[in-house]
């Protein structure tokens, strides 16, 4: 595109300037010749008086002599015979008896070729005796073109220059609308080879920059969709670790023997394959709204729900359970199976990382503007809380995939609320569930970071 907007510029600005060029040049030339004759029949005029007074020929040369033309021998005189008088020829004639013959015959000024080169301008003059004698000025070719070969030169170097500087302005708008196009494709193909951070400064025409822009919006769906999607596939992935956890803790009663250490090390190496999935379609990215215009549920029939499940394999175990606060109605803007899903991640923690017989409770209170769901264990504890609510981000260490706090994380954050984890009055970790009630904070990708939604957090947090 950039060369051939120089071309097409490079070929209208050529025939502009032959168009004009040419005709000026004609013209300058024409004027040379017009400025060089008007001066010979100037010359030829001031002979005229003289001619008119005396044809005597000593008096005619002084007359000439005395003129410009006559002292640099460019000035003739042709008179004719007159009665008996023979005709009288003064200075030297270059055009010819027969031009002069011609030009007396016709009366008026006529010009004719000189052997050698130039021109002869011939003018008649009326005698006293009613006869015509001829003025002759000899124009050389250096008068008649004088000035002509600069004027072509100058036309010359204007034409040139101007070609010279429609083709600069015509490359510079070239380049101004290429890199632009240059930087989208270049773009479009990082974009296409995996480089989802590929971008296009929104630089250059207004068409373009709609072009940048439009592309950016589309990689930057593109980068939020494919981390839905590995989001997705995290989350359906560490769900499976509920049935994984009540596989292991059954396979643990099955005793000894063959078959049993085989189920045992079948669910070990499927609990691995599920980590390692886990692990690699997770993605660190912000919170995205959980929750949908009009979802929700009641939260004490979802964790009474999901606490008979548990309470089996808790008593399995012989761990103590207690549940307060699930006896009325609480409704929260989270979808069932979002609020099923972390409670499910903070129970099998309690399994999974708690000693057999280590007692827990899940307690639910209504503090108006939020609801607060407390998980409370006997266990060891967490030793750097920060450190396990970071694990969502940072990839799993012992031996846990860290996103079990993180799906916890994001249903609270989702709702305006966050998650601390703390000492519990029965000895172990408490993990504290602060879920807004607070509709402002909803409908919308990182709605749980509104500044509205974290005061009121802390102003019921005063109240705990």
């Amino acid at each position: 595109m950039r060369w051939a907007l120089v071309k097409v510029c490079l070929a209208v600005t050529a025939m502009v300037v032959v168009a004009f060029a040419v005709p000026l040049g004609l013209v300058v030339q024409e004027m040379a010749s017009d400025r060089a004759f008007s001066n010979a029949e100037r010359q030829a005029a001031t002979i005229g008086p003289t001619l008119s007074i005396t044809t005597d020929p000593v008096q005619l040369q002084k007359a000439v002599e005395s003129t410009q033309m006559g002292a640099a021998r460019r000035m003739a005189v042709h008179v004719p015979a007159i009665g008996d008088s023979a005709p009288v020829e003064i200075g030297r004639g270059r055009a010819g008896e027969h031009a002069v013959a011609e030009t007396r015959r016709i009366g008026r000024a006529t010009t004719a070729s000189v052997p050698g080169g130039g021109s002869a301008l011939l003018q008649p003059t009326a005698l006293g005796s009613g006869d015509i004698a001829v003025v002759e000025i000899f124009v050389p070719e250096s008068e008649v073109s004088n000035g002509v070969a600069t004027a072509w030169v100058v036309l010359a170097g204007v034409g040139l220059a101007l070609i010279v500087g429609s083709v600069a302005v015509a490359d510079r708008l070239g380049a101004r609308l290429v890199r632009p196009a240059e930087r989208l494709a270049d773009a479009a193909h990082r974009l296409g080879e995996g480089r989802l951070g590929a971008r296009v400064p929104e630089v250059g025409p207004k068409e373009l920059r709609s072009a940048a822009v439009a592309f950016n919006a589309m990689a930057d769906q593109v980068v939020q969709l494919l981390a839905n999607e590995r989001e997705l596939a995290a989350d359906l992935s560490h769900r499976l670790r509920t049935p994984l956890t009540v596989l292991r803790l059954n396979t643990a009663s099955l005793g000894d023997g063959a078959a049993a250490e085989q189920t045992r090390a079948a669910v070990e190496q499927l609990e691995r394959e599920v980590d390692t999935i886990i692990r690699t379609a997770r993605e660190q990215r912000p919170a995205t709204g959980l929750v949908g215009a009009g979802a929700g549920c009641d939260a004490s029939e979802v964790i009474r729900d999901r606490m008979d499940f548990w309470s089996a394999l808790a008593e399995d175990e012989g761990r103590e359970v207690r549940l307060a606060g699930v006896d009325r109605t609480v409704r929260i803007p989270v979808a069932r199976p979002e609020l099923a899903a972390a409670l499910d991640a903070m129970l099998g923690n309690v399994f999974r990382h708690t000693p057999e017989g280590t007692p827990f409770s899940v307690d639910v209170h209504d503090a108006g503007d939020a609801v607060i769901v407390l998980v409370s264990d006997a266990g060891p504890g967490i030793a750097d809380p920060e450190a396990a609510l970071r694990r969502g981000n940072d990839g799993g260490r012992d031996g846990s995939t860290g996103l079990g706090l993180d799906i916890v994380r994001r249903v609270a954050e989702s709702t305006g609320g966050d998650v601390r984890l703390g000492r519990s009055v029965l000895g172990g970790t408490e993990v504290r569930v602060w879920i807004g009630l607070d509709g402002r904070t909803l409908g919308g990708p990182g709605g749980g970071r509104a500044g509205r939604g974290r005061r009121g957090n802390r102003r019921n947090r005063g109240r705990a």
